[in-house]
């Protein structure tokens, strides 16, 4: 059997915040891929604005890397939990995964989800202990932490004897050391492990092609672009090749253009071999999980499997009174395109229309993966409006099952109670408890997902900040009875449309939260505030102070109004009810009732009461 030794794929994996995409930063920076002059940008893999103002990884990405004369494939994968089917589809492209951890916070919920991806796929691992310079560094507890881990997903022998560097990826030095001391300028000691432990494929350029698409990326010019990893074969520019769609249809189609990868940069090829990873375009239904193989020999590859959504929402043209002040896209035919040609790239979404054409049906991984898409819509010019966020109910053998996760909270000893009482009213189950002797303790809990819609917000608030969230989709199980989470204070509703005012908003500040600003403009039926009590409370916050001639006999004093509580994407998300509306605009976030006039409110309210009574 002839090898390719001058090929590596790999993967880079671990859990949010660890350090995979700095830690590629510098691989690219020190290997003998860049120009000498070119200037490499922090986390230059992260090329998306939201995953550079976040810090957070989106979208898996692959780049490549010259080092000694060996090309090494590199996948830069997301650590969150709404972006795990990025993570599970790069698994079948490589051979090999550079596991990070953090030399302080050890062990995380993602970390173990990305593992065991890996360990399924019998993936070969090196692990990197991260932060190595970071107070309160452990790495000696981290690596004990990270074997057991291994052993726990059922890792092989040869899995078990990964090898282990230590590093400080935003200083750009590394060692095979676990003391500071020792730290090198140097990424050599990871490269090396890379070259030495990861398998090189075999080179089988002679038998039939088989190639898969495991991402997707779309240009204007030559349309849809799949990804992925020839497992076996030839493939050259002008070939005729069959793809194999995941329905089993045949379709024929010319290879028009082929990229491969280096740097930051895709270039043009003209032909590739078992175990490159490179960009096809030439077919503009080609699809995740898809195979491409020689029309003679039809044998696709495995399916690919991708996990189903857990989260909808309803997304609707914008109805409220500032509707197309504010967007360039407003329409329903609009949205419904950008919409579509969102599905091109994300195979995690599914969009479905509703009875009425002004509104979809939009479900994804998790609240963060849908409000990635709204605030790229947002900031793409689009006007529209989405409904609450709600968990999708799936029957599994007769009985109606809702996604449950699996949740890890880090806090202060202090906030121990209150963050278990917190929980336990949203029908958590706690699953183990660690007290790390500095202060600290660790719980994990098993909680239905739509209990953990909203919950963010309160949680910082009853750890003052301090406590630490980390959730990861568990499994489906019979659906909870009985009403978990949701919000606890009614909101501040306007009453009528204008300008708010110093003198309103002064009045309103005793009965609740403001959310506005003197000089906003304001909506009847636009959500102004919280209500310190449970129900939704009418207010007029725009009537000014009425002027007279008469002076007061005790002077005016200066009235100083509290800062008004701004809302994110979110925390607009999170905070909605049932009955009411987010408005997405590229200028602004707003909240509203679905029936903006109070009366028309109240009646609906008495028609509910009065159907419920019936049933």
């Amino acid at each position: 059997m002839i090898i390719r030794e001058n090929i590596r794929n790999i993967a880079i994996i671990a859990h949010v915040d660890h350090g995979k995409t700095t830690l590629v930063n510098e691989l690219l920076k020190q290997s003998d891929t860049l120009d000498a002059r070119a200037q490499l940008d922090d986390r230059a893999m992260d090329s998306n604005d939201i995953e550079r103002e976040r810090g957070i990884t989106i979208l898996a990405k692959n780049t490549a890397i010259n080092y000694h004369g060996v090309h090494i494939n590199i996948l830069d994968t997301p650590g969150h939990a709404d972006f795990g089917g990025e993570v599970e589809r790069i698994m079948k492209m490589v051979d090999g995964v550079i596991l990070v951890v953090d030399a302080a916070e050890g062990t995380m919920p993602q970390t173990r989800f990305v593992l065991k991806k890996a360990l399924e796929e019998g993936l070969s691992p090196v692990v990197v202990v991260n932060k190595i310079d970071k107070s309160g560094a452990r790495p000696v507890e981290v690596i004990d932490e990270v074997l057991e881990l291994f052993i726990e997903l059922g890792a092989n022998d040869d899995q078990l004897e990964f090898p282990v560097a230590y590093a400080s990826a935003v200083n750009g030095t590394s060692s095979t050391s676990d003391q500071i001391e020792d730290q090198m300028p140097t990424m050599d000691p990871i490269l090396d492990m890379v070259l030495e432990h990861v398998p090189a494929p075999v080179d089988n350029r002679d038998d039939p092609l088989q190639y898969q698409v495991s991402m997707l990326d779309y240009n204007d010019y030559v349309g849809r672009i799949g990804i992925g990893r020839v497992f076996r074969g030839t493939i050259r520019i002008g070939d005729t090749v069959t793809l194999i769609k995941r329905d089993g249809q045949h379709k024929n189609f010319r290879v028009t253009k082929m990229f491969g990868f280096l740097g930051l940069n895709r270039i043009e090829i003209t032909e590739a071999y078992g175990g490159d990873i490179i960009a096809l375009s030439g077919m503009d239904d080609i699809d995740v999980g898809e195979s491409v193989v020689d029309p003679n020999h039809l044998e696709p590859l495995p399916a690919m499997h991708i996990d189903a959504p857990t989260l909808q929402m309803t997304f609707l043209t914008n109805t409220s009174p500032f509707a197309g002040k504010e967007g360039k896209y407003v329409t329903s035919s609009k949205l419904s395109e950008r919409l579509q040609r969102e599905l091109q790239v994300d195979v995690s979404l599914n969009v479905e229309p509703t009875e009425t054409p002004d509104a979809f049906l939009v479900s994804g991984r998790g609240e963060l993966h849908l409000s990635i898409l709204i605030e790229n819509m947002r900031r793409e010019g689009y006007e529209f409006q989405v409904s609450r966020p709600k968990v999708i109910i799936r029957e599994i053998d007769g009985v109606k099952c809702e996604p449950f996760e699996s949740v890890q909270i880090d806090t202060p000893e202090a906030y121990m109670g209150a963050v278990i009482e917190a929980l336990g009213k949203r029908k958590a189950e706690m699953a183990d408890m660690i007290n790390t002797g500095t202060g600290q303790v660790r719980m994990v809990f098993s909680i239905p997902s739509r209990a953990l819609i909203g919950f963010s917000t309160e949680f910082m608030s009853i750890t003052s900040g301090y406590g630490i969230l980390n959730h990861s989709f568990d499994e489906y199980r019979p659906v909870v009875s009985g009403v978990i989470g949701g919000r606890r204070n009614g909101a501040l509703v306007a009453a009528e449309s204008g300008s708010a005012t110093a003198y309103s908003i002064q009045n309103i500040e005793e009965r609740g939260t403001v959310f506005v600003e003197p000089g906003t403009e304001v909506y009847e039926g636009m959500i102004v505030g919280e209500n310190h009590r449970e129900n939704d409370l009418t207010v007029n916050i725009v009537k000014g102070k009425q002027l007279t001639n008469v002076r007061s006999a005790t002077k005016d004093q200066t009235s100083v109004l509290k800062q008004p509580r701004k809302m994110t994407l979110e925390e607009s998300l999170q905070y909605m009810n049932d009955d009411e509306y987010c408005e997405i605009t590229p200028a602004n976030i707003r909240l509203r009732k679905k029936i903006l006039n109070k009366a028309d409110r109240e009646r609906a309210t008495k028609r509910e009461k009065k159907a419920q009574n019936k049933g």
